[in-house]
């Protein structure tokens, strides 16, 4: 714990006095902030799949992968909830806001794999995100026969109340009591491409049909441009929830970059499995356990000095 301690001061002093910080989010900030693909949510709702599929669905991100052999009535009956619930409901804790409020006034850029939004809903520059993966909050052509994408919010709102669900005013998706939820959404709110008339997926990198618009070019190129920018600048590299799912995007892209910059220092806050290599491990700080909980200190410990 006082290990902890100590990082978290480092970490303080390195936001107050870096020239720039560049984010890099995973997976695991957004569980942090109580986007929770198992448990208790996903019963809430998905508890009629669940009872139906007990064998094949066994949490969020595994049913998805379940519905994409069901019909397409189906198939988006699991999908628009699994939207509107990660992409159009904001977290339960304030995680994003809280990160927001410790950068608002840094030259900061965000790279992230997550696909959630929750970034630019906490208030984050636009123009200053790189959602590398993809979005939840779009569709495009499954072939695909051309590069755009298409934003789904009003289908989607559309296909959950379809199945008896209700949208109370802030937002949230309701389970009206003793409501018999409908598996299945109306044939003429199944998306297809407006060009080809082959059925829509997700924007989702998960093959070599990922569609990456003039928006991802856009933010790619923003990205190159702020790294360009900042070259031999005291840069803090901040890592937060990456695992080694994908760590060619964000974790090895980092420790590159603090190894070829003398003034530059990474960080890494990881639940379980924060760490550097031994050649930045002097311009490293490594803090484990909730981010939540480092992020919320950091925050308080700034706010009184302000």
């Amino acid at each position: 714990m006082r290990k902890n301690y100590t990082e978290t001061e480092r970490l303080k002093k390195e936001l107050e006095t870096a020239d720039a910080v560049v984010i890099g989010a995973g997976a695991g900030l957004s569980t942090s902030a109580g986007f929770i693909y198992t448990g208790e949510r996903f019963e809430k709702y998905f508890s009629d799949f669940i009872g139906k599929y007990q064998y094949h669905i066994k949490d969020m991100y595994s049913g998805g992968f379940y519905a994409m052999q069901r019909p397409a009535e189906e198939l988006w009956a699991y999908w628009s909830r699994y939207i509107y619930i990660n992409r159009y409901m904001d977290p339960p804790k304030p995680v994003y806001r809280d990160l927001f409020e410790l950068v608002r006034n840094k030259d900061y850029f965000v790279l992230t794999t997550n696909v959630d939004h929750c970034f630019q809903k906490a208030g984050f520059d636009k123009h200053r995100l790189f959602y590398t993966q993809g979005d939840y909050g779009l569709w495009q052509c499954s072939k695909p026969c051309h590069d755009k994408t298409y934003d789904n919010e009003e289908t989607v709102r559309k296909m959950v109340l379809a199945q008896g669900f209700a949208i109370a005013e802030d937002g949230t998706l309701e389970v009206p009591e003793g409501a018999a939820l409908k598996m299945t959404v109306p044939t003429e709110l199944v998306p297809h491409c407006p060009v080809c008339g082959e059925p829509m997926s997700m924007n989702l990198r998960a093959d070599d049909t990922f569609v990456e618009d003039e928006g991802w070019h856009m933010a790619s190129a923003a990205y190159a441009d702020f790294l360009r920018r900042h070259e031999g600048l005291h840069v803090l590299f901040l890592e937060i929830g990456v695992g080694m799912n994908t760590p060619v995007i964000i974790k090895y892209p980092f420790w590159q970059m603090t190894a070829g910059n003398p003034r530059a220092v990474y960080a890494c806050l990881n639940y379980d499995g924060a760490y550097c290599p031994a050649q930045i491990a002097e311009r490293s700080i490594c803090i484990g356990g909730d981010s939540r909980e480092v992020i919320r200190r950091l925050l308080q410990d700034i706010k009184k000095l302000e």
